[in-house]
C-alpha cells in the first residue's frame, strides 16, 4: 500500500522532489487535515495530530473551559494555521479555514471584551473611561450563581 493512501499518512511527511544524496532533511508536512478542535489543540500544544509529539508520552489535561480559554485556543488555532500556511501558502482549504478562524477570532474578542473588559491596549480604542484595572480580572471571574 501507498504511504500515501493509509489512513494514518498525516503521519509521514513529504521530501522535495530529486532530493540530493547525503543531505540532511526535515519532511515537510504535508496536509493541515486532520486537525484538532480548538480547545484541544491549545492543551496539546499543537493543531495537527501529526506534530503531536507529547514530552516523554505524557499528555496534557484539556483545560477548563471559560470565555478566555475559548478565545485562547481560537487565537492559538490561527496562529498555527498561519504557521503552516508560511510553507503552504498554496493550500486553498487550509487558507479558508484561517479565514474563518480569524473571523471567529474578531467575534470572540469583542465578546469577550465586552462582557469582561478589555484584553489588549487596542480593545480600550474608543472606551469612555480608562478600565484596564478594572476587577474582576479574567482569573478572579465567579460566574453568579442563579437561585
Amino acid at each position: 500500500m501507498d504511504r500515501n493512501q493509509r489512513d494514518d499518512a498525516y503521519r509521514y511527511g513529504c521530501l522535495p522532489d530529486r532530493a540530493p544524496l547525503a543531505a540532511a532533511y526535515v519532511p515537510m508536512q504535508c496536509s493541515a487535515v486532520p486537525a484538532y478542535e480548538p480547545g484541544e489543540a491549545l492543551s496539546r500544544g499543537t493543531l495537527f495530530p501529526g506534530l503531536d509529539l507529547p514530552f516523554m508520552n505524557i499528555v496534557n489535561s484539556n483545560l477548563k473551559s471559560t470565555p478566555m480559554t475559548e478565545m485562547m485556543a481560537i487565537d492559538f488555532v490561527a496562529d498555527e494555521l498561519e504557521l503552516y500556511l508560511d510553507t503552504h501558502s498554496d493550500d486553498a482549504e487550509a487558507f479558508a479555514m484561517y479565514q474563518t478562524f480569524l473571523a471567529l477570532q474578531k467575534e470572540a474578542r469583542e465578546r469577550y471584551v465586552q462582557l469582561y473588559g478589555p484584553v489588549t491596549q487596542t480593545d480600550m480604542l474608543g472606551m469612555r473611561d480608562y478600565a484596564w484595572l478594572n476587577n474582576p480580572w479574567p482569573w478572579d471571574f465567579q460566574p453568579k450563581m442563579e437561585v
